[in-house]
């Protein structure tokens, strides 16, 4: 069945319609915050403004309460579930961490298999880490030269589906950071078949559902559950994301799992974004989204008339490891000018004022959403061929960059929560590791609790830090110590 959304219903905002009513009326506070409305910190009324701190409030009658929504929530989150064509909404203040964990919890629990890439994001493995369910990898195919993992091949997702038969679920990512997406919708037919719920982390899908001739959403795939970063291309603020189910799921139970690890002390900021976010996407998200793409697909094309860089798109798509691409992500190819991702990510940003998303080893991204004018694309096209000519080196001489999947030795719980000891990197090979390894962003692991570490990956791990990748999860802040399970 097609879900049509009701416009003239979407034109209403109730969160944020009942924060101006209550503004109006003029009540004296004597609840949290303590910086009532602003009068008793003036700096940061100051910082953020007289309307933005009158409108940081806490729960109360009429405005509803996040972990109990009965009234203007409610409503706000009935009308996210239509526009995203999903059975219902749940409104998430702790970003897509909490949507992503949340919707890993609700469909798994000790011992549970799970079937997913290696190359998820952190805040899955942190799931895993908490309800000590078994990961089940289907390692994808990777790209040698562009030093990324694809996506997940439909046939060996039945492999692992036929192999693992008693596994809980399937999560897939949709699309990856950098535009690839599996075949979604044979991937849900596979698991349903075999009564296995999907999950779909689409922390980078939000304009999937209302833009034209993009891949298909989680939703209309026939997703379980979806989580979905508003904050990252659909507009609101930082830190707020969707959760979404589908009549599949017991969403009352779902809600049971959120309230275990999220605030009981929602922002409305937050909260007041999403609604007014979801009400700007329903009613204007198709011609934003067209434009998006237009900007994407403009700058693709001047930066590879640049030569050197390798901007990425359609021309990928394979019909397997590479189903679909998205053509808002704009992932440039950086070391045939002789520089890793992340060299080109800190000139960018120190030389021309430009901050792009990220830089990793091999490639940067620039997130283009609805907020980017041609202006600031032309401008960063400029700079990408100034930095050509500027410090290019000879691209021979750099070491590989590919992507290497870790051989999985313990679960993730058991790893993170052995008797572990700390032991100078170098002496680490042949040894399970018992803390994260990640260039953040993107956030996927190098290494995971309960991986096996070999020479390579130490290698890739110096050679990601001496570039200057923002490198995290370890307890040694100077990553020149790993936590290893002590045997």
């Amino acid at each position: 069945m097609v879900r049509v959304m009701d416009l003239n219903k979407q034109k209403s905002a109730p969160i944020y319609e009942a924060l101006e009513v209550f503004r109006k009326k003029r009540i004296v506070p004597f609840d949290v915050p303590g910086h009532k409305r602003g009068r008793g910190n003036p700096e940061l009324r100051e910082l953020l403004g007289e309307k933005c701190v009158s409108l940081d409030v806490n729960s109360m009658k009429p405005l509803d309460n996040l972990c109990h929504p009965v009234s203007v929530i409610k409503e706000a989150e009935e009308l996210a579930a239509e526009a995203f064509r999903a059975d219902h909404a749940f409104f998430m203040v702790g970003g897509t961490t909490s949507s992503v964990q949340s919707m890993v919890l609700s469909a798994c629990k000790a011992g549970d298999k799970i079937i997913l890439p290696r190359n998820v994001h952190k805040s899955v493995i942190n799931a895993l880490v908490l309800c000590g369910a078994i990961p089940v990898y289907v390692n994808p195919e990777v790209d040698k030269e562009l030093g990324i993992s694809l996506g997940m091949e439909t046939e060996e997702v039945k492999r692992a589906i036929e192999e693992n038969p008693d596994a809980a679920c399937v999560l897939v990512n949709n699309p990856t950071y950098y535009g690839i997406c599996s075949d979604l919708r044979s991937i849900v037919k596979l698991a349903h078949e075999h009564n296995m719920l999907v999950l779909v982390d689409e922390a980078h899908g939000t304009h999937l559902y209302f833009g034209k001739g993009l891949p298909v959403c989680a939703m209309d795939a026939g997703a379980d559950m979806a989580s979905v970063s508003m904050h990252k291309s659909g507009g609101s603020l930082t830190q707020s994301s969707l959760l979404l189910t589908s009549s599949r799921v017991n969403w009352e139970y779902v809600s049971q799992i959120i309230n275990l690890t999220q605030t009981t002390s929602a922002s409305y900021l937050l909260l007041s974004s999403l609604d007014i976010s979801r009400r700007n996407l329903a009613l204007r998200g198709e011609e934003s989204f067209a434009k998006v793409k237009e900007m994407a697909e403009y700058a693709r094309e001047e930066i590879n008339a640049v030569g050197g860089y390798y901007a990425y798109g359609k021309e990928m798509i394979n019909g397997k490891s590479i189903f679909d691409f998205d053509v808002t992500k704009l992932s440039v190819y950086t070391r045939g000018i002789g520089l890793a991702g992340i060299e080109v990510y800190d000139l960018l940003r120190d030389e021309y004022d430009i901050q792009i998303e990220f830089g990793d080893i091999s490639n940067i991204l620039a997130y283009i959403s609805i907020g980017d004018r041609i202006q600031d694309i032309e401008r960063l096209v400029g700079a990408l061929a100034d930095i050509r000519r500027l410090y290019s080196r000879d691209p021979s001489k750099l070491p590989s960059a590919e992507y290497i999947a870790p051989k999985v030795l313990a679960t993730p719980q058991k790893a993170f929560y052995a008797k572990k000891v700390s032991l100078p990197i170098r002496q680490t090979a042949g040894k399970i590791c018992s803390e994260f390894v990640m260039c953040y962003p993107p956030g996927i692991p190098i290494l995971a609790p309960g991986e096996l570490i070999t020479d390579e990956i130490i290698d890739y791990i110096l050679y990601a830090k001496e570039k200057g990748c923002s490198m995290q999860g370890t307890e040694d802040p100077l990553v020149d110590n790993l936590n290893v399970i002590d045997e």
